[in-house]
Order: structure tokens, then C-alpha cells, then sequence
């Protein structure tokens, strides 16, 4: 992956460029100390002025209102972009160049200037080191802090409930909330003079005069930082789904990863980049440069793979393929920029500014072609019928003929936000992260859009960073996996009835993790290990096979599975598979190569079960989902069954419950308990049974022989 870059022979500016900004995905504004705002159409490679800004204006940033502000037909949706000038002044500037509104805002250079991510709220900072919340018509609403230096940069936090800003050598993170102490740490050697901080994967970028960049997380944990370069770091902009970021210096380009590891370094002639600016598509960037020139670096080599194909993106308007196996190539040259691409179940979907085209891996002449709504496609998630589109304010699932399958909405709605990492789907499932509430799961059934779970989110006890689905198998068995910003993977049964299961713990420390599209096998890196699950379902049937069904490989010295772990492996996803099918015969078998003794005998003891419906249950019970049995025996009338189900497990007061409920075998329930109770020398201190206690059958031999009896109705039940 790299930059491909466009620079003119000349300058159209003739002074220093300061800023630039994206209007749409194919139209660039740009200005500077030569008082010119311009318009740059890279549909038709025109270049035109727009309005000649007012002499004592030497604009310093440029931002533009977020697109989702202005499609929701608010107050002041004219107003299209903000502009901070030396003057300390800001402006709000319309598309056409008119000023607005202007206002005095710090005392010296207004330096920073950003919309809150839903268009509410202005954050400025400027050289008298205050930074300033003000609301979108430019009214003042506080003077969040004071540096004790000028303020070079500022960025909003992905929620925009807080804000990052320069101060010196450190970077502060301070809350909009009154009263909160903010976070502050030393971020370089020399003065900062850039930050970014992208709202969907909530990192940070910072870069300074000591000449490197770094790479942050949310609570100022550095994660990687840079060599020196021969200049300051005077530029940095993220991608808008956080998987790329650029950095600029003198006649510098640097294309990098959200790890902070470089794909490209380009020298373009264009002094130093003041200002860095991706398109909503993250295609491409803009950057200002101090002679004049505007550049504009299009992201090419972009290499997919799925099985035994490859495709990679080798220009802005076609696609190289080859099959690996043969090594047979094709070129795939289309009429419009190429915005997004995906390659996954046997498709190849492009993206181009109005069209989609949809090829298969087994024909590469006939696409099949549909037009966009909006033409503004952020993302794209496959899954083996279907495949899902973010266009504009839109989400569409569409199958792979063209035809729209359903168009899922849900309260709060925000397509800006959501990632490859928040969005997962599967043949019948649509799971999305709500933004408002990062602990909750949006559930759609993806056929008709409709919402699950009641219509409510599914929730974490912790805010959510990741989430993926399985994708082989029937409905009732989906599950949902997901990574907390503890980075801790759990992992969910969609129950469509009957309410959604909570999670279960897998593992910690999870950088990454993929399903397996023709197999529910999930890889997992952790802590710098490979871990593959190789039927991480049986989480819900058998906890104690989970350390016989994952292979762990060290990163830094793989070891090789050996011939008894491989066939141990084996046993374990077969027991565990057996178990969860309720097939006694076979789970008798895998347990038994694995050496699990008891779980033999428990089988065994199974299988004298009279009932069919009691070994059902007692299989559930197996599994640890003393729910399911109980649910089980009570459907088929066996009520001295859930009863003694909830004995044996000492659930006392579940126990009772249920006699009661069903006026059976409370004296029973009770003797049991006095039993128990006196065998530890202990005092009954349970409400439920002091309430109950004149109904106990003090004569042990009867409570025996009522026990036999049912037994004795079983085996009656079998034989008729």
C-alpha cells in the first residue's frame, strides 16, 4: 500500500497554503496568505476561485461541518465550514465564500479550530493558551482550560465529551464535564504541534519539533513512536475509519498503519505541509504546502485476499487479479474512481463514486452493475448470501444479484461511526455497536431489518471495541463474539427466544480476531500469540474442553501440535459437539479418549434414565444450563424431576418453589433440607422454608419410599 501523488507543474496559490478541507469526496477547497479561496474539482481537473477572503485574513485551519449536521436540516445548516485566522478571530463560511459570521474568540492567533463529530459545538485554541467551547452559531459557552504556552493543536474526543489539546511538551486530555480532573502526560521532547484523535478506534496521533510521531491510546498509553526525521512533524490527519493515518513534514509524505508502522515515504516538492485533510472516503488526501502548492495523494496497491485470489488496487480506476493456483491474471479497468473494494464469498464488490459492481470469482467479464443513492460509501461487510453498504446515511444490505434485501435503522442512527470493527454480519444477523452507548449491541434480523432482542440493545458491563459473528450453521445456534476495551473476548448465544444468553469469557489480552467463513473456528491474537478456537461454542456446553479445543502458537518460537495433542483436539470438539446435539452414544465415546472419567460415569447415569425426556435434561444439565433442563422436565410433566434436579444441585429455595407451585413433594423438599442442614450441625435461616416448616416428613423411610415411587411411575412410563 501506498501514496500515488498529484502535484501541478505550478502553484495556483501564490502565497503559503495554510489549510484545506474536503467539501465532498470529489471537491477540495484550499487557502492561504494570498487571501484566496479556492476550489479544486478532481471530477474535471478544473481548478477555480471562489471569493478573494478579506485582506486582514490569514486563515490558520479549516474544517468543515460534519456531513451528518448538515443532512439533518438543523438551524445554520448553510453554514458549511469553519475558518481560525491570525487575527485571533474565527469565521463561518458558507460554500460560496460569504463570511457568515465572525467572531473574537482569543487574544493573539486563533491556532486550532474543530466541529464536535455531530456538528453542536466549536472547540478553538489559540496562542494566549485558552481553549474555548463555543456553539455552532458562535455563541461562547466556556473557557474549558488555560495552558501555560500557545495551544497548537486541538482535537475532540470520539464522543465529544472531552477534549485533547497542546500544551507545551505533554498533551492533555481534559473532560467537558465540570469538576473532572483532566489527563495530562509528557508526549515529546520538544514542542507538540500537531495532534489527531480518530473517533472510531478512539487512538491518538501526536507529532512535534523533536521530529518524530507518535501513537497514543485514549488514556495516554504510548504504543509506538517514530525515528527522527530531518524536520519537524508540522502535519497529521487519521483516516476516517482509523486504519491508516498521514504525516507530513518538509517536502515529506508518510503513508502509515493505526500501528504507527510506515507503508510509504514520498518527497513531493511542496515546502512544508502545514495541513493534511482526508476525504470521506479515505481514498485520498490533500495537504497545504508552504509554496503554494496543494497536493493531493490518491492510496493505491491496496492488496485483497480470499482464498486463492488476490486483487490489489494499481491505480485510482483499476484492479489487477490473480489466481494464485495458476497463476492466471486480469485487469479490471472501471469508468469512475474507485472509492471502496472487498473481496469475500466468492465476490469481488467494487465501489466507484456512483456505481457498485458486483463480480464473481468465476466471471470476471459480466458484473453485475447498480447505482448508488448517495455516492458516498464508507463501508462495505460481506457475508456468503448478502453484503452490507454504509452509503451517506444510509445502511443497505443488497444480495449479490444487485437487489436490495432490507435497509436496518435504529434510534440515534449514525453511519459517520461505524467501522469494519463495529459492524458484523452474517446470513440472518446484523450486529452494530450503538455509538450513544458503547456497552450495547444493536441486533437486526438482516432478511427484514427489523430489530431483535424486544427492540432493545444487547449490553457488555464494559464499552465494547470490537464485534464479529459466526458464520456457518443455523440461526438458533449464531453466535456473537466481541472485545471490550478491556481487550477481553466473550462470547454470546443470539437466543431469538426466550431473550438474548450473556457473555462468556474466552480469553484476554485480544488484539485481533476472525471467524472462519466456512467454519465456526475463530483465530485470536493474543498478547502476541496465535490462539484458534476450534469450536469455541463449547463454551456453553462444556467449560472444561476449552483448554483441549484451542491451539496456542508462541509468535516469536511456533511450536508444532503434536500427534496426541492433534487426536486430544479432536476428541474434545467431538465431545463437546455430542454433548450439545444430546447424542449420549457418541459423547460417551470422546469423553472417554480424553481420559474425563467422570463425565463417562455421569453419561452412564444418563442412560438409565427410563425417561427421554429426563436424559434431555440431564444432558442440558451436563452442559451447566440448569435453566434449559428445568424447562425441559417441566414440559414433559416431570415435576418430581425438576424438583430433585434443583436438590441435588442445592438450590434450596428454587427447590421449593416449585412444590409449592405444583403441590407436589414439598415434604420432601423439606426433609431433604433438614437433612442437610443437621449434617453440618447448621440452623434453617431461609424465609421460604421457616414459612414451610410444619410441612416436613419427619419419617426418613417415607420420603424414601415417595422417592421410589416416582421412579417406580418412570420405569411404568417406559415400558407402556
Amino acid at each position: 500500500m501506498r501514496f500515488k501523488i498529484s502535484l501541478q507543474d505550478k502553484p495556483r496559490h501564490s502565497d503559503l497554503v495554510s489549510c484545506v478541507g474536503w467539501m465532498t469526496p470529489d471537491e477540495l477547497y484550499s487557502c492561504g496568505d494570498d487571501h484566496q479561496l479556492l476550489r479544486w474539482s478532481l471530477l474535471n481537473a478544473e481548478t477555480s476561485k471562489v471569493a478573494d477572503l478579506p485582506a486582514e485574513v490569514f486563515p490558520l485551519e479549516m474544517h468543515w461541518m460534519p456531513r451528518s449536521a448538515i443532512q439533518g436540516g438543523k438551524a445554520g445548516a448553510d453554514i458549511i465550514f469553519l475558518l481560525t485566522a491570525a487575527d485571533g478571530k474565527f469565521h463561518l463560511v458558507s460554500r460560496k465564500g460569504r463570511i457568515e459570521k465572525s467572531v473574537d474568540a482569543h487574544q493573539g492567533a486563533a491556532l486550532a479550530g474543530r466541529w464536535s463529530h455531530d456538528g453542536s459545538s466549536i472547540l478553538t485554541g489559540g496562542e494566549d493558551g485558552l481553549v474555548k467551547i463555543w456553539s455552532r452559531s458562535g455563541m461562547l459557552r466556556s473557557s474549558l482550560a488555560m495552558s501555560s504556552g500557545p495551544v497548537y493543536s486541538a482535537a475532540w474526543s470520539p464522543d465529544s465529551d472531552a477534549v485533547l489539546y497542546t500544551s507545551g511538551t505533554a498533551l492533555v486530555i481534559k473532560p467537558l464535564a465540570p469538576n473532572t480532573k483532566p489527563i495530562q502526560w509528557k508526549a515529546h521532547e520538544a514542542l507538540v504541534l500537531k495532534v489527531a484523535w480518530n473517533p472510531n478506534t478512539g487512538l491518538i496521533i501526536s507529532g512535534g519539533e523533536d521530529t518524530r510521531y507518535r501513537v497514543w491510546d485514549r488514556y495516554g498509553r504510548q504504543l509506538y513512536t517514530s525515528p527522527p526525521h530531518h524536520h519537524p512533524i508540522t502535519a497529521l490527519a487519521w483516516a476516517p475509519d482509523g486504519q491508516l493515518f498521514a504525516v507530513g513534514s518538509y517536502n515529506t509524505l508518510r503513508l502509515c498503519d493505526k500501528a504507527g508502522w510506515s507503508h510509504s515515504l514520498d518527497k513531493p516538492g511542496c515546502g512544508s505541509l502545514f495541513n493534511l485533510a482526508w476525504s470521506s472516503d479515505g481514498t485520498q488526501v490533500a495537504g497545504a504546502g508552504g509554496n503554494g502548492h496543494v497536493l493531493f495523494a490518491h492510496v493505491i496497491e491496496n492488496n485483497l485476499e480470499w482464498h486463492n485470489y488476490e486483487a490489489t488496487v494499481i491505480s485510482r480506476t483499476a484492479i489487477a487479479l490473480r489466481n494464485v493456483n495458476n497463476d492466471a491474471k486480469e485487469q479490471l479497468e472501471l469508468r469512475d474512481r474507485i472509492i471502496k473494494v472487498s473481496l469475500a464469498y466468492g465476490h469481488l464488490i467494487v465501489v466507484t463514486a456512483s456505481q457498485v459492481y458486483v463480480y464473481s470469482t468465476r466471471n470476471w467479464n459480466t458484473p453485475i452493475i447498480f447505482d448508488l443513492k448517495e455516492g458516498s460509501v464508507s463501508l462495505i461487510v460481506q457475508a456468503e448470501r448478502h453484503f452490507l453498504v454504509v452509503d451517506g446515511s444510509s445502511v443497505v444490505l443488497y444480495t449479490y444479484e444487485g437487489r436490495v434485501v432490507s435497509s436496518p435503522r435504529w434510534p440515534r442512527m449514525r453511519t459517520d461511526v461505524l467501522s469494519a470493527r463495529t459492524v458484523a454480519l452474517s446470513n440472518d444477523t446484523l450486529a452494530i455497536r450503538d455509538k450513544d452507548n458503547e456497552k450495547g449491541i444493536h441486533l437486526f434480523d438482516a432478511t427484514t431489518g427489523k430489530l431483535l432482542n424486544d427492540g432493545k440493545p444487547w449490553e457488555h458491563k464494559v464499552e465494547i471495541a470490537e464485534v464479529t459473528l459466526d458464520q456457518v450453521g443455523p440461526t438458533q445456534q449464531r453466535c456473537m463474539g466481541i472485545v471490550d476495551n478491556n481487550r477481553d473476548l466473550f462470547l454470546v448465544q443470539l437466543k431469538r427466544v426466550g431473550g438474548m444468553g450473556r457473555g462468556y469469557k474466552l480469553g484476554g489480552m485480544v488484539q485481533s480476531l476472525k471467524w472462519n467463513d466456512g467454519a465456526n473456528i475463530l483465530a485470536t491474537l493474543q498478547d502476541s500469540n496465535l490462539v484458534v478456537w476450534f469450536y469455541p461454542g463449547v463454551i456453553f456446553v462444556d467449560r472444561t474442553l476449552l483448554h483441549y479445543t484451542q491451539s496456542h502458537r508462541d509468535a516469536t518460537t511456533p511450536n508444532q501440535l503434536g500427534k496426541n495433542r492433534t487426536e486430544d483436539l479432536v476428541w474434545a470438539v467431538l465431545a463437546g459437539m455430542a454433548t450439545a446435539g444430546r447424542n449420549l452414544e457418541t459423547a460417551e465415546v470422546a469423553y472417554a479418549a480424553i481420559n474425563e472419567t467422570d463425565k463417562v460415569h455421569y453419561i452412564n447415569k444418563i442412560k438409565s434414565i427410563p425417561v427421554k425426556e429426563a436424559q434431555v435434561a440431564e444432558m442440558a444439565q451436563l452442559s451447566g444450563d440448569t435453566a434449559a433442563a428445568e424447562h425441559q422436565l417441566l414440559q414433559a410433566g416431570l415435576q418430581f424431576r425438576a424438583i430433585m434436579l434443583h436438590v441435588t444441585l442445592h438450590n434450596w429455595e428454587r427447590a421449593l418453589e416449585l412444590a409449592l407451585r405444583h403441590n407436589t413433594h414439598v415434604g420432601t423438599v423439606l426433609a431433604y433440607r433438614k437433612r442437610y442442614l443437621a449434617r453440618f450441625g447448621n440452623h434453617e435461616t431461609l424465609s421460604l422454608f421457616l414459612k414451610n416448616q410444619d410441612k416436613v416428613e419427619n419419617n426418613w423411610s417415607k420420603v424414601q419410599a415417595a422417592v421410589e415411587a416416582e421412579y417406580q411411575k418412570e420405569r411404568e412410563r417406559r415400558t407402556n
